[in-house]
């Protein structure tokens, strides 16, 4: 017969998935921050796109040049947002995890732990992805030693 745990014990499991819940949110803003970067690379590249056509030499060169770069941001980003909904989702299974097993009396706290470990290492290759992204967005960023006109 199915038995109803106690309020203490709903509210330290409640305590339990506060951690996991605390990376939630900041999964989130990691998600807002690359969907704004997506957004702006897209933007820039619609803009690119329609200057293209109508450049040639040195400029149709460098608008070639920049088209490319921002296919490659648009697909690290990509790759960089995959992998933080992946890791939001297994945070997610972690806290019900944490819920089923207390309500279950079930003994899996292997299971959550390493869910737990393969979202963070989620988290971690989509911070790493982040960071290759604003590396390659730097290359773009930089003024070309030809409009410096340094002697």
């Amino acid at each position: 017969m199915f038995s109803t745990p106690a309020v203490t014990t709903i509210a330290q499991t409640i305590q339990l998935s506060l951690s996991p819940v605390f990376m939630l949110a900041g999964i989130g803003a990691l998600l807002n921050v690359l969907a704004g970067r997506l957004s702006r690379v897209v933007d820039r590249a619609r803009a690119i796109e329609q200057l293209h056509p109508r450049s040639t030499g040195p400029e149709h060169d460098r608008h070639v040049w920049e088209l490319r770069l921002l296919d490659r941001r648009m697909t690290v980003i990509n790759r960089a947002l995959v992998l933080a909904v992946s890791s939001a989702v297994m945070t997610c299974l972690v806290v019900a995890g944490l819920f089923v097993a207390e309500l279950a009396k079930l003994h899996i706290g292997t299971v959550v732990a390493i869910s737990f470990i393969l979202a963070m290492a989620l988290l971690i290759a989509a911070l790493i992805s982040f960071l290759i992204e604003v590396r390659m967005s730097l290359t773009a960023i930089h003024i070309r030693p030809e409009l410096l006109e340094r002697s």
